[in-house]
């Protein structure tokens, strides 16, 4: 037996309620659109074999018109030729085919209002299919989304990664070290630049020195 075991279970049935109180939501998923499909199926057949019955009777109803007709010229004809006994016949004969022909299209009309339901029924259950496909598909995705985390999470293991900035620190003190170890070359080197720029401190403090003593001449002097 199946999830649903009628058409109305799987109409009203809530999708949300049964995946919430799945152990597998996945899992069962596959078996609502399983036992969907099996049900369009079936609901399609049923839709299929009443309107060829349908068919059938039109027939029917059509062939008993015919009858009708023919009784009629039939009890036309006796008048004409004066045989009342058979035309009251034929009339009698007339009376059944169109009684039959009326009970056959009242047969007809139920079949048109079994047939309208079927198709809300298969109108439904699509509506229904499409729904839990698209929560499939949902799902699917959310699955590999998490397991594609997990797997960053698992790759990001705090202690590799605490190695990784271990040995990125220790590379960046070997950096360091060989930058100390050219700078450390240059010390006492003067570059032409510098030995200009002595000079010219060297005429400034020349200067101001002579200014200084002029100053303190006129001071003495005065």
């Amino acid at each position: 037996m199946g999830i649903f075991s009628r058409f109305s279970d799987i109409v009203n049935s809530n999708i949300n309620a049964l995946l919430d109180k799945a152990e597998d939501p996945e899992k069962m998923v596959r078996l609502i659109i399983q036992e969907m499909e099996d049900t369009l199926v079936e609901v399609r057949s049923t839709s299929a074999k009443t309107i060829a019955e349908k068919k059938e009777l039109q027939r029917v109803v059509s062939r008993l018109e015919e009858d009708v007709a023919d009784w009629q010229g039939k009890a036309e004809l006796a008048l004409s030729k004066d045989r009342d006994d058979l035309a009251r016949s034929a009339l009698v004969e007339k009376q059944k085919a169109a009684d039959q022909a009326a009970s056959v299209n009242a047969d007809i009309s139920n079949l048109d209002l079994h047939i309208s339901k079927l198709q809300d029924e298969v109108s439904q259950l699509q509506e229904k299919l499409a729904d839990a496909k698209a929560r499939q598909k949902t799902m699917l995705m959310r699955q590999q989304t998490v397991a594609s985390r997990l797997e960053v999470k698992k790759s990001l293991d705090s202690t590799r990664l605490n190695d990784a900035m271990y040995k990125f620190e220790r590379y960046e003190q070997k950096i360091d070290n060989l930058e100390a170890q050219v700078e450390s070359y240059d010390l006492g080197k003067k570059t032409l630049r510098d030995e200009f720029a002595e000079l010219a401190s060297q005429d400034k403090i020349d200067s101001e020195l002579a200014a200084l003593k002029a100053k303190m001449n006129q001071e003495n002097n005065a």
